[in-house]
């Protein structure tokens, strides 16, 4: 069984955890977006959050359901269900022996895409963008999910 220390040498490893590291900081910074557009938009899914707005019937106006703030929620879910399943497939996959340049490449594809479906989220971009971006990053899970039970496809 390998050390950890040679994984951590190892170069398709390095380049997974880069990449793996900047999604998930994307995604972190999403929560934090949707938090800014909630104070911005004074629009709150929860009555405690309302307190510095009042007390009472004053501070109920604050909970509501605001259309800026569901978009970044929206965006933030999509991430989820995308971002969570390359953390785990690209890990597979990182391990599967891929060439360097090859696992650069899905990568960098991956978090591209995920960088401009955001962009074309929150901006908003018209359509085909936002789809395509997403489609793209979801090509990139499934062709590295491909190579992981290709390569061990002990089914």
């Amino acid at each position: 069984m390998a050390k950890l220390t040679q994984l951590i040498d190892n170069e398709v490893f390095q380049a997974y955890a880069t990449y793996a590291v900047i999604v998930l900081l994307k995604m972190m910074l999403m929560s934090l977006i949707t938090a800014s557009v909630r104070i911005r938009r004074k629009a709150f899914a929860n009555p405690e959050d309302t307190a510095s707005f009042g007390k009472g019937e004053n501070a109920k106006k604050y909970l509501r359901t605001d259309p800026d703030v569901e978009r970044v929620r929206r965006g933030h879910l999509n991430d989820l269900e995308n971002i969570v399943p390359f953390f785990g497939i690209g890990l597979l996959y990182a391990l599967s022996g891929p060439e360097l340049s090859t696992a650069l490449l899905h990568f960098r594809i991956f978090a591209g895409a995920r960088i401009a479906h955001t962009f074309a989220y929150l901006i908003p971009l018209p359509q085909p963008g936002r789809g395509l971006s997403w489609a793209v990053g979801y090509a990139v899970t499934i062709s590295m999910a491909y190579k992981v039970l290709k390569t061990a496809w002990y089914l």
